[in-house]
């Protein structure tokens, strides 16, 4: 044994494969799109490639990083628990749901499967802006057992974004509250901005509320909203149109100080 395992992560559909030492630390990454191994180290060459053995079809490219990203750089340096970049939209819900699926027949359907629904929808819409230099981080944990749904960062700044079940039901926003359908309304505002201050202050930078709803059937807002925008999922790509705030090399500074789990522990 040579003391190397292999760490398969998703994102945005592309697979890469990372290896680390027993203390966590990445060596190389196999990137099967691209065809290549690239290793930090020449020393561990065999080993990494012996170990990637099982993994690597077809012919690849071996040697060090043509040239590696800050993003890539952060991602090596970070043990892989502490790396929340890999989550995926509604993290916390689908391990929950994992280790506790409740019965198999139930009266109402259980509401963490529409959360995670409402998760997903509004996830995907964010994912989608990456290629105009958006990134997004996904169940952001909280200490006390909250948790961020949704961190954007981008050339227009940086969102906290919560997302809200709300298909075919009609979305009315009194700010603080907001009800959904024939619901009682929630004072979802208010927890918001409370989430959106506690990540401004783990990033020492202005972050804006955001609502997403997932799905409705019509959205009224019969107040004047404070320091907060309420979207629908399909009109997310919104925030896309704006920038001036972060330059790209800005983007993923905020970025890759945001995926460490350990900047979030004493918010």
């Amino acid at each position: 044994m040579n003391g190397l395992r292999v760490i398969p992560t998703w994102r945005h559909g592309q697979e890469r494969l990372y290896v680390c030492r027993t203390d966590g630390r990445n060596i190389a990454w196999y990137d099967r799109e691209a065809g290549r191994v690239n290793l930090l180290s020449e020393e561990r060459r065999e080993d990494v490639l012996a170990v990637l053995g099982p993994f690597i079809s077809g012919p690849v490219t071996v040697g060090p990083p043509p040239v590696p990203t800050p993003a890539e750089l952060a991602r090596l340096s970070l043990h892989p628990d502490d790396d929340l970049a890999p989550n995926r939209p509604g993290e916390a819900l689908l391990i929950a749901l994992d280790r506790a699926p409740g019965p198999p027949r139930r009266l109402r359907p259980d509401p963490r499967r529409r959360a995670l629904a409402a998760e997903q929808t509004v996830g995907d819409a964010l994912d989608r802006l990456e290629g105009a230099g958006w990134r997004t981080l996904h169940s952001v944990p909280l200490p006390g057992g909250d948790r961020i749904h949704h961190l954007v960062i981008g050339p227009g700044g940086l969102f906290c974004v919560r997302s809200l079940y709300a298909r075919r039901q009609r979305v009315v926003v009194t700010d603080p509250m907001v009800a959904v359908g024939r619901h009682e309304p929630r004072a979802l505002l208010r927890r918001l901005r409370a989430d959106a201050d506690r990540a401004s202050y783990a990033l020492t930078a202005e972050v804006r509320p955001v609502l997403a709803l997932a799905e409705p059937s019509g959205l009224a807002v019969t107040t004047p909203l404070r320091e907060v925008r309420v979207l629908r999922d399909t009109d997310l790509s919104e925030l896309a149109r704006a920038g001036g705030v972060l330059k790209p090399a800005d983007v993923e500074g905020m970025h890759s100080v945001a995926r460490d789990r350990r900047t979030w522990a004493r918010v």
